[in-house]
């Protein structure tokens, strides 16, 4: 009947998808490019069915009807109020707790609204309960309402964004729970929630580690922080999407249970009826995830008939009613085009392992784009291991844990355990002999337009050898392009509490002044220990890769404070580094000649005067000229004249350290200057200040960090002086950029 239907038509469904999903984009992410293509396409459209006034009169209706709900669902992103306030309680969703440590967070609701709540756990005995809650609850609190950070970072992560995609607009911290008070409701979704955090409960306390974590993680779709160091090493081996939940687990559980209705003699229409109820609640074990959805979509409108690309177009028109932001994720995007590419793709004329090289080839060539647009890497040993690692989930794991699940009913079986353990040590070994991924920097919005089309022309022009080899010029081109941008740059990323400056010139040669790191200060009992990774990880590395920097000519650290130098191992462990520049007094510090032997870099001990070539000068050590504590006022200090503009890097100097400067170099001055130590108040003193005469004054210093950098006097001291000055805890990361001359960007106006 649905495909019939779908045939009568006046015009071609998959036509329509196309063109609503430029029209989706150009609802919830406008630019020049979305709205652009929308108005090529609208085009097109028109030529396309010239002369067919029924159909062209279909298929703007349609269009108009989803322009309408796309408006709607985005207005409900810019609440009108602004809550000051949060709700006097909240309803717990249970299948969204985690725990790391003594912290908790999950999302809840009031009066038809979700928050992502935080909560420090006050005791080991709390966590244990938490750790094993399944029920609904009413939550009554003491906690304050904020908005979710956003981006900080030059294609950096946006959580604000994220949570958006998400329905969230608020979190809720929480300083102490009053009440939690289990609730009964009607609600279906609050049914599914409650027994998804069961299952996952029960994995969690009848089966040991790591074996649980992979039953929660292929069954039912989570995985806690517990996974974090396994999770990290799938990743970097590109393999990490095997965790997944698409159409491997749709496909064994659904084809699973439809044949298990019908061998007990149940007919096959009612069996259609009863597997859309089904699979509701499969989806709702997995958490409602996308890809999921997206299988369990195309599997009932396969078994309805609909195939192919009208399969295809039929699942995106449905999950743009159903997950009106599905398309605003990684995960979303990333799952309807390997299912597009697969579709797409023409194998018909090969035949056993010929045909899964062929398909697994164009698979991985149509979603490159994506990759480096998302992760700015590509692992090419994530295609070998995928082929052989996807039969061990698909065959062996996920059959072998849904029976050890059902079986835990009346024993668990813990004896396999041993097995798991084997796979990650093997793993481990295998990371050991893979190399880095490739980086390929993040491409632009037009840049990625380009690669699709040049890669559909590709696809249907590679029987034309000729033609062929012109595209694949054209492509390597762009990506080319995206990796060495031709362009000068100093960017001061924002990372925090903390210092990392980034040079590159058009020719490619890169310069890092200082890593940043987290500085701890206290250690509690170890239920508290919370499992992080390292501040690097989320701000310097990705901006990095996402430029295209796979390897440094240099990196200068300018002291041993933490928060300039402690994460350098995590950085040269992702991105090698040709030569380390460390202070005389640095190597004082035993501790950073330790971390210093594991960059496995050569380490060069900088003078004054020395020089390090970059843009159409070179930076030169101006500081230290003698051993000292490698402390703030111990920091290198780098001058540099770079195209017209003089630049000058301090690390943490302070007054003392300031003053031994202008006693060496007593004609010095500047126009940019990266503020001392963050802005404290013994920093840029007036002497100093006056001396230098910046016109452009940057600090980097973390949003509402204790210490109240920066200080109010040293902000009073270059307002005084008509001093511009640049925060990245109000800007986010700061950036100068161009050809033969600057041009300064942030990443927020304010």
């Amino acid at each position: 009947m649905l495909s019939r239907w779908i045939k009568d038509l006046p015009f071609s469904l998959v036509h329509l998808a196309f063109v609503l999903l430029w029209l989706y984009f150009s609802t919830y992410q406008p630019s020049w490019l979305s709205i652009s293509g929308l108005v090529v396409v609208g085009v097109l459209a028109v030529h396309h069915y010239k002369g067919e006034r029924s159909s062209l009169l279909g298929l703007g209706l349609a269009s108009l009807c989803f322009a309408a709900f796309f408006v709607f669902q985005r207005l409900q992103d810019h609440p009108v109020l602004v809550e000051s306030q949060p709700p006097s309680h909240l309803r717990l969703i249970p299948d969204t707790i985690k725990i790391n440590g003594d912290a908790l967070s999950f999302r809840a609701k009031n009066q038809g609204r979700t928050y992502q709540v935080f909560y420090t756990l006050k005791s080991e005995k709390e966590k244990q309960q938490w750790q094993s809650q399944t029920h609904l609850l009413e939550l009554t609190y003491k906690g304050a309402i904020e908005e979710p950070e956003g981006q900080r970072n030059f294609r950096g992560f946006d959580y604000r964004s994220y949570l958006q995609t998400q329905d969230i607009h608020y979190q809720i911290k929480i300083e102490a729970i009053q009440s939690a008070l289990p609730i009964q409701t009607w609600n279906v979704f609050d049914w599914l929630s409650q027994w998804r955090r069961q299952a996952i409960v029960w994995s969690k306390e009848h089966f040991p580690q790591p074996m649980n974590q992979y039953m929660t993680g292929l069954l039912f779709g989570y995985l806690d922080t517990d996974f974090e160091e396994m999770d990290q090493l799938y990743t970097s081996l590109g393999i990490i999407h095997l965790f997944a939940l698409s159409g491997m687990q749709v496909g064994f559980f659904i084809n699973g249970i439809r044949k298990g209705l019908l061998r007990l003699g149940i007919l096959q229409e009612t069996v259609d009826i009863l597997m859309v109820p089904i699979s509701l609640v499969y989806a709702g074990f997995t958490g409602f995830s996308v890809s999921v959805v997206r299988s369990l979509l195309q599997k009932i409108l396969s078994q309805k008939g609909i195939r192919g690309m009208e399969n295809m177009a039929m699942t995106l028109m449905i999950l743009m009613l159903l997950m009106p932001k599905f398309l605003l994720t990684a995960g979303g995007v990333l799952s309807c085009a390997y299912a597009f590419i697969l579709t797409l793709v023409d194998t018909s004329s090969y035949s056993g392992l010929k045909k899964i090289l062929v398909e697994s080839f164009w698979i991985s060539l149509g979603i490159l784009p994506l990759l480096t647009y998302y992760f700015s890497v590509f692992q090419p040993w994530s295609l070998p291991l995928t082929f052989l690692f996807s039969f061990l989930f698909d065959l062996v794991l996920l059959p072998g844990l849904t029976v050890l699940f059902i079986l835990s009913i009346l024993k668990p079986l813990t004896i396999f355990n041993s097995f798991f353990l084997l796979i990650e040590e093997c793993m481990r070994w295998i990371s050991k002999l893979t190399s880095l991924p490739l980086v390929f920097g993040q491409p632009t919005g037009p840049a990625l337009i380009a690669l699709f089309l040049l890669l559909g022309i590709l696809y249907d022009l590679r029987k034309q050898k000729k033609r062929r080899f012109l595209l694949i010029g054209m492509i390597l081109l762009i990506f080319c392009w995206t990796k060495h941008p031709l362009e000068n740059e100093i960017t001061m990323v924002d990372i925090g509490q903390g210092d990392s400056i980034f040079l590159r010139d058009w020719k490619g040669r890169t310069i890092l002044i200082d890593v940043g790191g987290r500085v701890t200060f206290k250690s509690g009992d170890k239920w508290q220990e919370r499992s992080q990774s390292a501040n690097a990880d989320k701000t310097l590395i990705p901006y990095l890769k996402s430029r295209g920097v796979g390897k440094l000519d240099a990196l200068v650290l300018t002291h041993t404070d933490q928060d300039h130098m402690g994460d350098m191992v995590e950085v040269a462990k992702q991105i090698p580094v040709k030569k380390v520049y460390v202070s005389p007094g640095s190597l004082t510090n035993s501790q950073f000649r330790e971390k210093l032997k594991q960059l496995h870099s050569p380490i060069k001990v900088v003078q004054r005067g020395d020089q390090l070539p970059i843009f159409d000068h070179h930076l030169e050590v101006l500081s230290p000229d003698e051993v000292g504590d490698g402390k703030n006022d111990d920091s290198i200090v780098l001058y540099g004249q770079f195209y017209q503009k003089r630049f000058l890097f301090t690390g943490d100097l302070e007054e003392a350290g300031e003053k031994k400067l202008l006693e060496n170099d007593p004609q010095l001055q500047v126009d940019v200057l990266k503020v001392g130590h963050h802005g404290s108040k013994g920093s840029s003193s007036d002497v100093f200040l006056d001396q230098l005469h910046p016109q452009l004054a940057l600090i980097s210093v973390g949003k509402k960090n204790r210490y109240q950098h920066p200080h109010k006097e040293l902000l009073n001291r270059l307002e005084e002086r008509s001093i511009s000055y640049l925060r990245t805890d109000e800007r986010g990361a700061i950036r100068l950029i161009g050809w033969d001359h600057w041009r300064v960007e942030t990443v927020r106006y304010r």
